[in-house]
């Protein structure tokens, strides 16, 4: 599973087998997999035989000691044969959906192989001695031919799924720490062909629930209690409930797989063990003994040197080009308000430590004398500090923000190391002091000018949809991650979405 270990946190019920692929059985959609890989074989085997004896790759072949292809017939069959039943006993066509490719072509080069392997050696046995070169061609070929048809079939497949043509229709039961989190990979994958329609829960929540993801803040529907799971189930055509029970709700989850068996839905069990932080698990083993591990909320390592290797390549011809930029607007903030072009403020950075962040000026110059007032209002989360309408913003101002512009002298601090290109928001001390002890998972992460937050609705995310954006982008940073963030943050900025 790509992202983490969840599906190592689950627990199959064991009736694959009746599901159905659209509305053909499972069986069905096997026996005709089977018969196309077999066909694939049968192909890369004359593909070979072509090649070597009408090309001759590997040197001429006399007429005298060229066989025809019905020469092979008996060992292709064989082969072929020997393929697919070895797919089948080593669980290729019963593979989940979140199986990566590399181990989809890991397991494709060693049944060919061991496939070959058998022939040859039975060849031999039979003193079969026809040119050498045309099975090593054709275990080359196999292998290429079968890794082509399944990056085709993923491709085709994840753009039908994208579609949400073909997906399984997926329930959560239970909103708790393990819920969110199945909830939270469901929706960040929907390549992976899941489409959650909603959570049941015996609890009413309070609020409307906010899962976060790379992707966007998804608010999943609340479909009831787990008393109604069966009309729920038929009512939303769902096709899986995942079970996310705590353990201290042993018996009701029971009667939830009872009631899935009922109507002969499949059915998944997320185990106690993985409640904690079900994608964020590192497993090693020591002496049979498995010992679990939690990956913390932070960039550290190598993976640090690499971020701020970029950080550094990227902000440097920013800078340079940036300059462009800021002179004009340089000269517009002094000539609509004068006072001081930038903004300088304290802010908090990585570990906590404080750093002076700069910023073009946007607000008029007595603007912290009014900020008493302006909190007053009550209409203002102390974590975030900013208003939607603001009354001390400037006309400039106004435009800076809604472009972003703003922003630009924070390449300064990128250069020095107080920021990153991306990463949480910049707070100031005073938000921080209103911190819950699990915001400040998020201040182990250097802040950045851009973030899953800026792409994700920018200030129209409440706090703590923020934080879960935060504390999801530390424990699963690449740098591809911080490309698409980058990436995504241009249309972000051009339409102006949630900016102000």
């Amino acid at each position: 599973m790509p992202d983490g270990g969840i599906h190592n946190g689950l627990a199959l019920n064991g009736r694959n087998e009746l599901r159905t692929v659209g509305d053909a059985p499972r069986w069905l959609i096997v026996v005709i997999r089977m018969a196309s890989d077999a066909g694939l074989v049968v192909f890369g085997f004359w593909f070979a035989y072509w090649l070597r004896y009408s090309m001759h790759i590997g040197g001429e072949v006399t007429a005298s000691s060229q066989q025809p292809f019905s020469f092979f017939y008996g060992k292709i069959l064989l082969l072929a044969l020997l393929v697919v039943v070895l797919f089948q006993f080593r669980g290729f066509y019963r593979m989940p959906r979140w199986t990566t490719l590399l181990d989809e072509v890991s397991l494709i080069a060693s049944v060919v192989t061991t496939s070959m392997a058998l022939v040859i050696l039975y060849s031999f046995l039979q003193r079969f001695y026809p040119s050498r070169l045309v099975f090593v061609l054709a275990w080359l070929l196999i292998i290429a031919v079968l890794i082509c048809k399944r990056m085709l079939v993923r491709f085709v497949r994840e753009r039908l799924w994208l579609r949400g043509i073909g997906v399984d229709r997926v329930l959560i039961v239970g909103a708790g720490r393990a819920g969110q989190r199945m909830m939270q990979w469901l929706f960040g994958q929907p390549q992976l062909g899941y489409q959650v329609v909603g959570f049941i829960d015996d609890e009413l929540p309070v609020e409307n629930l906010a899962i976060a993801t790379h992707r966007r803040v998804e608010r999943p529907a609340y479909l009831g209690t787990s008393a109604g799971i069966r009309e729920v189930v038929r009512r939303h055509g769902v096709n899986e409930v995942i079970i996310a029970l705590p353990p201290t709700a042993h018996e009701q989850m029971m009667w939830i797989v009872d009631q899935c068996r009922l109507d002969d839905i499949e059915f998944k069990l997320v185990p106690d063990l993985f409640e904690l932080a079900l994608d964020s698990v590192n497993i090693h083993e020591v002496a049979g003994l498995p010992l679990i591990g939690l990956k913390p909320a932070r960039i550290a390592g190598w993976n640090l040197v690499v971020k701020r290797a970029m950080d550094v390549m990227l902000s440097l011809p920013m800078l340079t080009l940036g300059l462009l930029v800021m002179l004009p607007v340089a000269l517009a903030i002094k000539l609509d308000s004068g006072g001081p072009i930038l903004f300088r403020q304290e802010r908090v950075g990585r570990n906590g430590r404080r750093f002076v962040c700069y910023k073009f000026r946007t607000m008029v110059r007595d603007a912290e004398s009014m900020r008493e007032e302006l909190l007053s209002s009550g209409n203002i989360d102390l974590r975030l500090m900013k208003s939607q309408n603001d009354p001390r913003r400037t006309r400039v101002g106004k435009v800076l923000r809604k472009l972003s512009l703003d922003e630009l002298p924070q390449f300064i601090n990128i250069l020095m190391g107080e920021m990153s290109i991306v990463g949480p928001r910049p707070p100031v001390p005073a938000e921080v002091a209103e911190y819950d002890d699990w915001h400040r998972g998020r201040l182990q992460v250097s802040p950045g000018l851009t973030g899953l937050w800026q792409v994700s609705g920018r200030s129209n995310l409440t706090f703590d949809e923020m934080v879960r954006l935060d504390l999801y982008y530390a424990e699963h940073w690449t740098p591809w991650l911080d490309i698409k963030i980058i990436l995504r943050t241009i249309p972000a900025i051009v339409t102006a979405r949630g900016a102000y």
